[in-house]
């Protein structure tokens, strides 16, 4: 099994993908680091997955994250794949939305994955191998009506994993992104809506999309396969995610321009 015996620490663990990437990798024999903010919930996802650590912090309390980074870190003799789960989206339209709900979306969407990935990626660097995973959204890759902030943080995540792979090729780092589609789960009951408050219902097109468990074991498939992009839907979304699928040629292209020293030409350019 691709994954027995690996340290893999996952956020958003108490429910919906997280939940079920967690039994799922526990079942291939995994070690497992689950944190969320149901710390109950995930004590009970624990329960079911053998030799797991929970570890429960507010996504956005970034000094919890980097203390929770050095926990995970020490517990698990190194952390071999984080996979960055955790978020929360929207349902409202652009012109009715408070900013408060893009500050709190772009916080949890976006900083708090990236906060999470820089606690660690200094370590991970320096022992030459792990996987970093990006769960964003189809609506990641294509802007999506009544999810303005959410597509805002979903398409960030694509960029900043874009940009950090072409980085850490080189070191043996691995770095994916999957894109769900409409997924069987609490997602939009979740949704904050214009306001900011709990939306409380859910989505024909959620109700009737993906079993979690069917799309778990497609995202695991393509992340021991090493697909860096990962598309996981079906119907309009699944083409909508392909047309916008970012070659891998040009991922290649962009981490041979950092092995021929992009980065350290830079700095020579800055000192000039």
């Amino acid at each position: 099994m691709a994954f027995a015996g690996q340290a893999v620490w996952i956020t958003g663990a108490s429910s919906g993908i997280g939940a079920a990437i967690a039994r799922a990798l526990a079942a291939q024999g995994a070690r497992l680091v689950l944190s969320g903010r149901n710390e109950a919930a995930l004590n009970d996802l624990a329960a079911q997955c053998g030799d797991a650590l929970v570890l429960p912090f507010e996504a956005t309390d970034y000094p919890a994250a980097a203390r929770a980074a050095d926990m995970a870190w020490q517990h698990s003799g190194g952390i071999d794949m984080l996979v960055n789960n955790a978020g929360i989206s929207q349902r409202s339209l652009a012109v009715d939305t408070a900013f408060e709900v893009y500050d709190r979306i772009v916080a949890v969407d976006l900083l708090a994955p990236i906060a999470l990935t820089q606690a660690l990626l200094p370590r991970m660097a320096a022992r030459g191998s792990g996987r970093i995973v990006m769960v964003s959204s189809v609506a990641g890759k294509v802007g999506s009506p009544m999810r303005t902030a959410y597509s805002a943080a979903k398409f960030g995540l694509f960029g900043y994993a874009d940009a950090l792979r072409a980085e850490v090729a080189g070191l043996g780092l691995k770095v994916h992104v999957i894109a769900p589609g409409s997924i069987r789960t609490n997602v939009s009951r979740n949704a904050l809506a214009a306001d900011g408050s709990t939306r409380g219902v859910s989505d024909k097109a959620i109700e009737n999309g993906l079993d979690p468990d069917t799309a778990v074991r497609q995202m695991l498939d393509a992340i021991a396969a090493d697909e860096r992009e990962i598309i996981v839907a079906e119907g309009m979304e699944k083409q909508i995610g392909e047309l916008r699928r970012t070659p891998d040629a040009l991922h290649d292209q962009m981490a041979a321009v950092v092995a021929a020293g992009y980065a350290q030409k830079m700095e020579e350019g800055a000192t000039q």
